[in-house]
């Protein structure tokens, strides 16, 4: 029998290591002629409100890094964004986020969730910071292995 993977307790284990204010992790669940991305997980939320989002490939941040693979850095939310255009964000929105960074979580050579992690005030996610979230994402978290290629 298998464990049931405990993706929260890692999702803070994580959060508290790389001392981000907020951490969350969306999951990719295919739809019916598409697929949909949600966020499942979350440390240090204000609220729930996270789970409510529903996001296709292409939209809003899990969308954005789901469809292309590449983490995402914005360093400052008001510059880079503005608040004109946060409802496109809604996740930055929701939590208050003035800085964010997120990388896909590969599994068997697929995206298959992204990882987010973000500040509210103070710190700034940097190359540095970003680079410290990939490398947690490389090793897997729960039952995602974390391989973005496979070698045959």
């Amino acid at each position: 029998m298998k464990n049931k993977v405990d993706y929260q307790l890692e999702l803070d284990q994580i959060r508290n290591v790389l001392g981000y204010d907020f951490m969350a992790l969306a999951l990719v669940e295919s739809a019916e002629f598409d697929y949909v991305i949600k966020w499942k997980y979350a440390s240090g939320n204000l609220n729930d409100r996270f789970k409510r989002i529903v996001l296709r490939s292409g939209r809003g941040i899990a969308g954005l890094v789901f469809k292309t693979g590449k983490p995402l850095l914005l360093s400052s939310v008001r510059n880079q964004v503005g608040l004109n255009h946060l409802f496109k964000y809604p996740i930055i929105k929701s939590e208050e986020l003035a800085s964010i960074g997120a990388v896909p979580l590969w599994n068997d050579a697929r995206v298959a969730g992204v990882l987010l992690g973000g500040f509210r005030s103070g710190l700034q996610v940097n190359e540095e910071r970003l680079e410290a979230l990939k490398k947690y994402a490389q090793k897997g978290i729960g039952d995602l292995n974390g391989k973005e290629l496979l070698l045959s």
